[in-house]
């Protein structure tokens, strides 16, 4: 997939030095994590003369993500920093009169909103609040800032003990628990209370609490051009656990915090967004049918007659955010189609039109997609830019040119042969659907030799990967593998019908479709047969594990933080109440042989594949004890298998730099175990 890259010095010398890296001869090394960078959050100025944006590097000795903000001419492509990059900073927002920006920083040692006025660049911290905010949102005038925050709810024990000496060595109080949602992946356990709405002095101020109850606020937060009042989404149904994707739209006037329900439907509305003349409320939802997935579309209400319509029913693509156009007559879509990000203009009566494709590249560690984007009055878009062999960028469109803004991976682009990433399709053997593939091919690749491969399963399972960067897959290839990828059924991007197929049936012929691609790429000649080896992540190490005991083909697999009983996995992760009402057709203990025919651990029996499995020790979402079971049920049978616990780590092995490392390092040293030596 080519760039459509436009006449410009800057995006010249740029094509000029990726074609020169691509024939360096130096593959990547694990340590190079530490020089990948990527554009995120880019907010286009409502002149469309420049934009901001984070600059994400990881920094070495910290061990951590660090963003900073950088600023776009729009015109001459210039660069130049806004903020120092030692305080990790996001969010930024423009002011009204695009004279200030309003962001997020880490300077205090805790998330505070912060403000910096662009003539002089004065900057100042605004805030001083207990908990991070987010969805900072300037009011119409600039003299107010609205943002969300978790707000704590004292909750005393019930119990309290007799006896306890003014000096003593007890132990730490039992605590008690009587809530659904006790605890989510990323942040542990939580405390008690509530995300709440609240206003604030642009110039700082003490926050003022608008919204109330034993609700969550916040999202997207849009105010009428009066000022008076404004638009968010929130849950606050009675049973809201239950019903945990049940929110509606409310309107909060500010003088008297009154709230008004907008939207009522059993379904999520969220994301609102008035449009410049007030005339039209628009937000993302769909009517909730308790299917394992279901796409946000776009709706239009009419704030004077009520009326209601679905902009985007006929487009069978999940709508992933959008912006109104100046005029009002159109909005801006974003939206994932057969892998790939697209920007396109849905007017608000007729037809769409794409205007911008390779919308993102944020993913960086596996080829997700994903992205976002901003709009000028002008209609000038900012995004972030997908490529095969770099994170995201900054891509600019006007008037139906596409500029690239930076290059801030040219230095490693320059250094490395990063691997070429090759597009395939293949019918289905179960039903002749075609599913979309990729290839990486190592350093030197030459087509007359043979090849070990790996075959990489994405997680979700409805999620989808593209032809994007992602530093993991890249790094195995790196050690001189070809790595397939690909998006079986069950993958988003493809249509609600494509993503159902695996409703209330997961695993099932995706596993078929994964070894179709497996034996196309067997087929084009370079891979050697007996030298296949196989890996994933989340669904994907839940896949693994159905593959090694459903065939021996493989000569070793690494599961990453598997499902392996879905039994216990609806009852230990932290969205039980989501995974049981949408992924299976009864609670387990109402229908267990459903979930236990669809759960690797009834296979284990089968298993002769020497197996790997690697999981965070804080994975709340497929928690560690699934891991164990597999593990422990693979010493039994004397299956060669070892486990790798990553201390500290959610879900997401690769936020550490160095955990992105590691995870790639021991598959392929696993791998190389088993691999037949030359």
């Amino acid at each position: 997939m080519k760039n459509k890259l436009h006449s410009g010095v800057f995006v010249a010398g740029f094509v000029a030095v990726c074609s020169f890296g691509a024939t360096a001869g130096q593959p990547l090394q694990y340590e190079d994590v530490f020089q990948l960078e990527y554009v995120s959050e880019p907010q286009i100025k409502a002149d469309g003369s420049a934009v901001v944006f984070v600059r994400n590097r990881f920094d070495q000795v910290l061990d951590k993500r660090i963003g900073s903000l950088w600023l776009s001419d729009t015109k001459t492509g210039q660069l130049r920093p806004l903020l120092a990059e030692t305080d990790d900073i996001s969010s930024p927002v423009w002011s009204p009169d695009g004279k200030k920006l309003a962001y997020i920083s880490m300077a205090s040692g805790k998330p505070q909103i912060h403000l910096r006025w662009m003539d002089s660049g004065q900057t100042v911290q605004i805030s001083h609040l207990p908990n991070a905010p987010s969805g900072v949102s300037w009011s119409p005038d600039g003299q107010w800032l609205a943002f969300s925050m978790f707000t704590a709810k004292k909750a005393a024990n019930p119990v309290q003990l007799p006896g306890k000496p003014e000096q003593n060595d007890w132990a730490k109080p039992p605590i008690y628990i009587d809530t659904m949602q006790y605890r989510a992946d990323g942040r542990g356990y939580l405390a008690s209370g509530y995300r709440q709405i609240y206003l604030m002095p642009a110039e700082g101020g003490t926050p003022v609490q608008l919204t109330q109850g034993d609700f969550d606020h916040g999202g997207e937060i849009s105010w009428q051009a009066d000022g008076k009042a404004f638009y968010f989404s929130a849950n606050r149904q009675s049973d809201k656990r239950l019903q945990a994707q049940n929110s509606e739209i409310y309107q909060l006037t500010i003088a008297d915090k009154q709230l008004k329900q907008i939207t009522d439907r059993f379904g999520p509305d969220h994301s609102p967004t008035l449009s410049p003349d007030g005339k039209w409320l628009a937000y993302l939802g769909y009517d909730d049918k308790k299917l394992a997935y279901q796409a946000d579309q776009l709706y239009l209400r009419n704030l004077k007659s009520g009326e209601v319509k679905a902009l985007t029913a006929d487009l069978d693509r999940a709508v992933d955010s959008y912006a109104w156009a100046a005029d009002s007559d159109a909005l801006y879509i974003q939206y994932d189609d057969a892998a790939e990000g697209k920007i396109a203009l849905q007017p608000v009566s007729g037809k769409r039109k794409v205007l911008v494709q390779q919308v993102g590249g944020t993913s960086y560690s596996r080829p997700y997609t994903g992205g976002s984007f901003s709009v000028a009055d002008n209609g000038a878009l900012a995004y972030t830019k997908m490529s095969a062999q770099a994170p995201a960028e900054l891509g600019y469109y006007k008037g139906g040119e596409v500029r690239l803004l930076t290059g801030l991976n040219k230095d490693l682009q320059l250094a490395r042969d990063i691997g070429e990433v090759e597009e395939f399709r293949v019918k289905s053997s179960v039903d002749q659907r075609e599913i979309q593939s990729w290839l990486i091919l190592p350093p030197d690749f030459d087509p007359s030799k043979k090849y070990p491969l790996i075959l990489e399963i994405h997680g979700g399972p409805h999620t989808a990967y593209g032809p994007v960067f992602a530093m993991e897959l890249q790094l195995m290839a790196a050690q001189g593998y070809v790595v397939l990828y690909s998006n079986p059924r069950g993958s988003t991007s493809y249509g609600m019908e494509f993503a159902n197929l695996i409703h209330h049936n997961f695993p099932s012929q995706d596993y078929n479709d994964l070894m179709d691609t497996v034996d196309a790429t067997i087929a084009k000649g370079f891979i050697d047969p007996e030298q296949l080896f196989v890996t994933g992540g989340s669904g994907g190490g839940l896949l693994t594990s159905w593959i090694v005991g459903h065939t021996d083909r493989f000569k070793a697999a690494v599961a990453v933080n598997p499902v392996i009983n879905w039994f216990s996995f609806v009852l230990n992760a932290d969205m039980y109440n989501y995974f049981s009402q949408y992924w299976f057709p009864a609670m387990p203990w109402e229908n267990p042989q459903h979930y236990l025919k669809h759960s690797p651990i009834s296979y284990v029996g089968n298993v002769k594949t020497p197996t790997m499995l690697i999981t965070g020790e804080a994975d709340h979402r497929t928690p560690i004890s699934e891991t164990e079971q597999f593990y422990q049920a693979l010493q039994l049978r004397g299956v060669e298998t070892a486990m790798v616990r990553i201390p500290g780590a959610s879900h997401g092995i690769h936020i550490r730099p160095s955990n992105l490392m590691a995870k790639p390092a021991y598959i392929t040293y696993w791998f190389n175990k088993y691999k037949s030596k030359d």
